[in-house]
This record gives structure tokens, C-alpha cells and sequence, in this order.
């Protein structure tokens, strides 16, 4: 890993572009300094959503991490084909996918499931549901303090509301689900001052809880830029994802933290239009698009400016067109892994300058059979 040309691969001839390649190496690297961070292996709740694929759950799981955190009903699906003894669904199911979750809880009965709620009206469906089909479901109640996405506030009404679960003969109260992705100040000391004052109505909420003779909540806790804060706190589990394979956004923003990017998009120059311009082959299809220029970090190719990008091509301003020609093999860190590995279909695995395997990204897609 001191090695300044990790990224690189010797023989490229077979290695089509645009790929995404990863570093199980740094992936290790990751996984081990997530346990170190937060001491407990049993308090960690890693969120898939970033790789979507089993190779690298397994590989946590062989350091003993067993609770997991997901987005999708093909990701908990993942899951279970790993069996994963526990998982969440960190989104509230609605509609259909209220139903398919109920399938989820059927095809795996060794996993337990369990799902969010911010409500009273979904709470209903789904102990309706659990009824109808003689199960009793766990519920966290999704807590918003302060990115205003999902959840509800921590007040008056969300102790209604999570003594209504309690209460529910067909549910089961887990506790108390809390995600503040809006605390991203690249100071940390700054950011885990906001942390803790955004994490106080939470607490504050825990105990209003035991007060009504109810048993104290669980409560997870936090992405990856609030991690370091939450793995401090003894009776919260923390649920970082994007550290597994991390990037240059929140490498840039947090470079304190220690994680190493272990995921690279391979490309080639597929054109050199007019002088100071070359055109790669990573369009809106290949590289996370929605963060503004630049949206990708080049290892190789320094001085360069990305100025358009279309469905497959990538344009960059570059000041030495003496050294770069078309068909040339060139590597960057995506500025936002997690929406750029759902735009592949397997992960080409790099060691010691070698392909060595390709990891499908199974749950890319919205269903996989549930």
C-alpha cells in the first residue's frame, strides 16, 4: 500500500474501459480501522449501499461484524443470500415495497429484518401486514435531527409515536434510528460539536422514553462523516458505508479519519479534438454525475481541468499534449463512489498491479427475485 503506483495495472491490453477496479488490500485496510475506530465489533452496523456486493460483506463478516444496514429490498436480499444475521432496511417501505419486505422476512427466516417508520399511518400498514401474515416485525423509529430528509422530529410526537410501536401487539420496538448526513464540516472539531448538539434531542428523547416504563430504546446512529463522534457513545451502533471503499469527496473533507480510497475508475483517451483538449471515455453512464466539476480525482494526469461531460464522454482542458495519446490507459478516484459503483456490473479486482477477479455488484438493481 506505500506503493505510489497501487492504482496501476501492468498489463492492460484485456481491461476494458471505462471499469471500475478495487483493492480488496485496502479494502481489509478499511474494515480494520472501522473496528479499531469504534473498539466493539458488535456495535458496528456497516451499510452495503455503497458496494452492493457480497465478496466484500463477506469479508467483514470474517472479522466478525454480523449486523448490517441497507437502502433497497435487493440489498437486504444480498444480505441474506450472505446470511447476515441482522439487517435493516433503512428506508421506510411503502406501496409494494411494503409487501416485498414481508417476502424478505419469509424467504430468510435465519436473518432477522427489521425496517424503519416515521409515522403512525405506515406504522398501521405494516402491523396490518404483520398480522395478516401471523409475524411480528421490528420497527426503528426514524428520527430527523436536523438533515430534514426522512424521519420525525425528536419531540412530543415521536414519543407518541414509538409508544404506539411498543404498544403494538404485531411489532416489535427496536429503538431509535438517527442518520445527520448534513453535519459535513471538514473541521472536526467543529463537526463533532454539531454532532453532539444535533444528538441531544435524541437523548433527550431515549429518556422520555424510559420514563413511560418502557425498555430503553437501541439506537443507531450516523454516517461516515459523523463515525468518529458516534463510535464514542457506548450504547449506539454506528453506520458508516462509504468507508469501505471511500473517495475524493469525503477524501478531500476528511482526510484525518485515515480511510484509504480502494476503488479506481480505469479509463482510456478516446480523443484529442483540438489542442489542450482530450476526451475520455467516462460519460453521466460511468462516474456519478451529480456533483458539480470536478467530479473525478485523475492519479496520473496532473494539471488537467474537467470542463463537460455527456452521456459517454468525459472532455478535459490539459496543458502538455506531448505526453497523452488517444487509446492511453489512465486511472481516477471517483469524487462520489456510492452512485458511481451502481453503473457496473462487476468490479474488476486489482492485486499487486494484477487483475485478479471480477465481484459481481449484484444489488445494482432495484429487484434481484423478491
Amino acid at each position: 500500500m506505500a506503493n505510489e503506483n497501487w492504482y496501476s495495472i501492468d498489463k492492460t491490453a484485456g481491461v476494458i474501459s471505462p471499469s471500475l477496479l478495487v483493492y480488496p488490500d485496502r479494502i481489509q485496510h478499511n474494515i480494520d480501522l472501522m473496528i479499531s475506530m469504534i473498539g466493539d465489533v458488535n456495535r458496528l452496523r456497516p451499510h452495503v449501499k455503497t458496494y452492493k456486493n457480497a465478496n466484500i460483506i463477506n469479508m467483514q463478516m470474517a472479522k466478525g461484524i454480523q449486523k448490517f444496514k441497507c437502502a433497497t429490498i435487493a440489498e437486504a436480499e444480498l444480505l441474506g443470500d450472505c446470511d447476515a444475521v441482522d439487517v435493516l432496511l433503512a428506508i421506510q417501505p411503502v406501496g409494494a415495497n411494503a409487501q416485498r419486505f414481508i417476502e424478505l422476512i419469509k424467504k430468510y427466516p435465519s436473518t432477522k429484518f427489521s425496517t424503519i417508520v416515521d409515522n403512525s399511518k405506515t406504522l398501521k400498514i405494516l402491523s396490518e401486514l404483520a398480522k395478516y401474515h401471523h409475524l411480528k416485525i421490528p420497527l426503528w423509529v426514524d428520527i430527523n435531527n436536523g438533515m430534514n430528509r426522512t424521519g420525525i422530529i425528536p419531540d412530543h410526537d415521536a414519543l407518541e409515536l414509538y409508544t404506539q410501536l411498543h404498544e403494538n401487539e404485531f411489532l416489535i420496538a427496536e429503538g431509535l434510528h438517527v442518520y445527520d448526513g448534513h453535519l459535513r464540516n471538514s473541521d472536526s472539531a467543529i463537526r463533532e460539536q454539531e454532532c453532539n448538539t444535533a444528538f441531544k434531542a435524541v437523548i433527550d428523547l431515549k429518556k422520555s422514553i424510559e420514563d413511560k416504563n418502557i425498555l430503553s430504546p437501541k439506537i443507531v446512529a450516523g454516517g461516515s462523516p459523523t463515525f468518529p463522534f458516534h463510535c464514542k457513545r457506548q450504547d449506539v451502533d454506528a453506520s458508516p458505508g462509504t468507508t469501505l471503499l471511500w473517495d475524493s469527496g469525503y477524501g478531500n473533507i476528511f482526510p484525518e479519519m485515515g480511510f484509504l480510497p480502494a476503488a479506481v475508475l480505469f479509463t482510456r483517451i478516446v480523443s484529442k479534438p483540438t489542442t489542450g483538449i482530450l476526451c475520455f471515455d467516462l460519460g453521466h453512464k460511468s462516474v456519478a454525475p451529480e456533483m458539480p466539476f470536478p467530479r473525478i480525482e485523475f492519479l496520473d494526469l496532473k494539471h488537467s481541468k474537467q470542463i463537460s461531460q455527456s452521456e459517454e464522454h468525459l472532455v478535459v482542458e490539459y496543458d502538455d499534449l506531448t505526453i497523452p495519446e488517444v487509446g492511453d490507459a489512465h486511472y481516477a478516484i471517483p469524487r462520489h463512489i456510492c452512485p458511481t459503483v451502481a453503473k457496473y456490473d462487476t468490479l474488476t479486482v486489482i492485486k499487486d498491479n494484477t487483475v485478479i477477479d471480477y465481484w459481481p455488484v449484484t444489488a445494482r438493481t432495484q429487484k434481484s427475485t423478491i
